[in-house]
């Protein structure tokens, strides 16, 4: 057997598993991952929140071209399906009690684009699940794992924007999708840079 093949991490792990925990005696371990995992659910959540607000308008759309969907599919891919959720679920939910971290500092759950958010939340869920099965480990499996997960962004988000503001849905796909396409091949391009690259450096390192 190789080293590499020794030292790399098992499928069924994603990379927020291999961040060092503290030594910890044995009845304060548990509570030391459920501390950590909360942390992570929190910055996860703050993560998309932050790059929501990289907003930049699109001509004639509602909804602007953003960070955030980006950051959704890294928190599902970094964080698993589980953690995934619960970041994107805290995201949502705290966006719609009033903390101006969606798009543009909006918040609540009347705006056009808050389909896009449920769809995040979906989109990370499964991002997460294929994560655990090695999906991010390559460059051909992580562009897949990419499309797909921003598939179901649009497939959310664009019926809700046309059900919101009263588009056909043929209006809603050339206003809420099209003309995203070109910037969601750049993100899907950047993350099967970064994600392949993260884990030959944890092989290198294990």
């Amino acid at each position: 057997m190789s080293t590499a093949s020794a030292t790399a991490p098992r499928t069924g792990t994603v990379l927020a598993d291999l961040l060092p925990s503290p030594r910890l005696s044995a009845s304060l371990a548990q509570a030391g991952v459920r501390a950590r995992d909360i942390a992570l659910v929190v910055g996860g959540a703050a993560l998309t929140g932050i790059a929501a607000q990289i907003a930049v308008p699109v001509p004639g759309s509602p909804v602007p071209v953003t960070g955030q969907t980006f950051a959704a599919l890294l928190v599902g891919a970094g964080l698993g399906a589980g953690r995934g959720f619960l970041s994107l679920a805290l995201y949502a939910l705290v966006g719609m009690a009033g903390l101006p971290w969606f798009a543009n500092g909006t918040s609540g759950a009347g705006g056009a684009s808050f389909g896009y958010v449920l769809g995040m939340l979906l989109a990370s869920t499964v991002v997460g699940a294929l994560a655990r099965r090695g999906a991010d480990r390559s460059v051909p499996r992580t562009a897949g794992m990419m499309v797909l997960g921003s598939g179901i962004i649009y497939a959310v988000g664009v019926p809700y924007l046309a059900a919101s503001t009263g588009m056909s849905l043929s209006a809603a796909v050339a206003a809420g999708l099209t003309p995203f396409l070109i910037g969601d091949a750049l993100k899907a391009a950047l993350a099967m840079g970064l994600l392949p690259a993260a884990w030959k450096l944890v092989g290198r390192r294990g």
